[in-house]
């Protein structure tokens, strides 16, 4: 092995990346066609993670270049860290905060909800999945099994209800992230380094936005697709969806 952190660093993200390929293809496949479905029929899907770093799974599927326009992401400024770290942290262990931001959406009977979150046990993202379940809301969870199992049900970071994420949603793309999500150990430095949960749900995210693109694509659907504001005809492409999706997009 190499002794360059970052060669180590690149062969464990790679190989966690192979992995999720090769065991969650099946799930990836079955979250694809309900983001298609939902897109054949002209309706949005909408991307939460409620928790700090979870947001950036959110934002990795909204108004990204080659991503679907039918995502709305849900960027409340509650865990948002911009809005302050710690913050945050409290936001997403406050119960019943998630019934408060799916109201501000509007989301209801018959929405497709991705939760995005590699612990998958904090209040905010149990709340998520409580009351998409009680709207009727079908639900597609990022996270990870393991570190929701091998998390004690008395940590404060836990919803009352002691639940995960992954055994409240209709489907599940495990993250398979460890417990504390850095990876890497360094010589005497007591605590691990490098995080790999964003590579993680950043492949499976957009693993399923292909396979969801190339099953519409089968069924004869072109879905409107973003292209780089920054690509030469980029502003001009994306002209010609934006006012199918304004007023729809909260943050468009």
């Amino acid at each position: 092995m190499s002794s360059l952190l970052s060669t180590q660093y690149l062969d464990q993200v790679t190989n966690h990346l192979k992995k999720l390929h090769d065991e969650e293809s099946e799930s990836i496949l079955e979250a694809a066609r309900m983001v298609a479905d939902q897109i054949k029929d002209d309706r949005l899907v909408y991307a939460y993670g409620p928790g700090g770093h979870s947001n950036l799974g959110s934002q990795e599927l909204f108004f990204r270049a080659g991503g679907l326009m039918h995502v709305s992401a849900i960027l409340d400024e509650g865990t948002l860290l911009s809005s302050g770290a710690l913050r945050s942290m409290a936001i997403e262990r406050t119960p019943g905060y998630s019934s408060i931001v799916l109201d501000d959406y509007e989301l209801q009977q018959g929405d497709l909800l991705i939760i995005i979150n590699a612990y998958g046990i904090n209040s905010a993202t149990i709340d998520a999945a409580l009351e998409a379940k009680k709207r009727g809301i079908r639900t597609i969870g990022v996270t990870s099994r393991k570190h929701a199992d091998e998390t004690p049900e008395d940590h404060p970071a836990r919803h009352p209800s002691k639940k995960n994420l992954y055994e409240l949603v209709d489907v599940v793309l495990d993250s398979k992230v460890p417990v504390g999500d850095a990876i890497l150990e360094v010589g005497n430095v007591e605590q691990k380094v490098a995080a790999i949960s964003t590579f993680a749900n950043a492949f499976l995210l957009n693993a399923m936005a292909a396979e969801a693109i190339g099953m519409l694509a089968k069924d004869g659907v072109s879905p409107p697709i973003w292209k780089s504001g920054n690509a030469s005809g980029g502003d001009e492409w994306n002209g010609q969806f934006i006012e199918r999706f304004k007023g729809k997009i909260k943050k468009l």
